[in-house]
């Protein structure tokens, strides 16, 4: 298996409202698109697009935030927005704020970018990154007639691993995990749990290409990759509580 990874070069900023499906599309013009490719978006232009920006400057903080802005010295404004955009309170400190997101994802102020945001403003996730992703790969396919899949991704950091990584917060067209056990090894073992986060390798790969700064491509296109498809949700990918021996 060979795999290919390269971005939209020069893709639009995209600003608040935008038809983004259409640019995507116009851009995807240009290169030529096959069956199977993969296309990894960076969330923050599917979130400007759906109007996920927040104005601090129209942010009243709670008391709540207040608190914790003067605890770990942050604008308590945008602690607002994390908290709204939560459903709960993992761990909190004077570093940092570990928060479950209302999809259920566990990162850090809840997803809340201010990279990439203009002025006083501050970017969050989309409400529903399954849908997004669905509604994108249904004009790709609409549009340019190519059985494709799409993952929308942000940036997480690890439990006891330093340093972030591209994950997948939202799916269509791929199965986020790829089942193996009941596989044989190259020793004729048997793999008894081995599931594969297919779905975060691929982003994961794709943020070798797509960056972290100024680089300017939030698409990529991964081209190669041996995956199924399937209707699943990248929430499938969220630990259980009942596994998860960091809560």
């Amino acid at each position: 298996m060979q795999v290919t990874i390269f971005p939209l070069q020069d893709f639009p900023i995209i600003n608040p409202g935008d038809d983004l499906e259409s640019i995507l599309i116009d851009e995807l013009r240009k290169v030529d698109m096959i069956d199977g490719d993969i296309i990894v978006i960076a969330h923050t232009i599917v979130s400007k697009a759906e109007n996920k920006v927040f104005d601090l400057s129209k942010i009243k903080p709670s008391s709540f935030a207040l608190h914790i802005g003067d605890l770990q010295d942050k604008d308590p404004r945008k602690i607002e927005v994390i908290l709204r955009e939560s459903q709960e309170i993992i761990r909190m400190n004077e570093r940092v704020l570990i928060t479950a997101t209302k999809h259920g994802f566990i990162c850090a102020n809840s997803g809340i970018d201010k990279s990439n945001a203009p002025g006083e403003t501050v970017i969050s996730l989309p409400d529903d990154p399954d849908l997004s992703a669905r509604r994108i790969r249904d004009r790709i396919i609409s549009s340019l007639g190519k059985s494709v899949a799409v993952i929308i991704s942000d940036t997480f950091g690890r439990p006891l691993r330093t340093g972030t990584v591209n994950v997948a917060i939202g799916v269509a067209g791929i199965n986020p995990i790829e089942d193996f056990r009941g596989r044989k090894d190259l020793f004729g073992y048997e793999l008894q749990s081995t599931l594969v986060a297919r779905a975060d390798e691929v982003t994961a790969a794709a943020g070798l290409v797509m960056g972290q700064a100024d680089e300017g491509t939030p698409v990529i296109i991964v081209r190669g990759v041996e995956y199924s498809q399937t209707d699943a949700s990248a929430t499938d990918l969220n630990r259980d509580r009942q596994t998860d021996v960091f809560r």
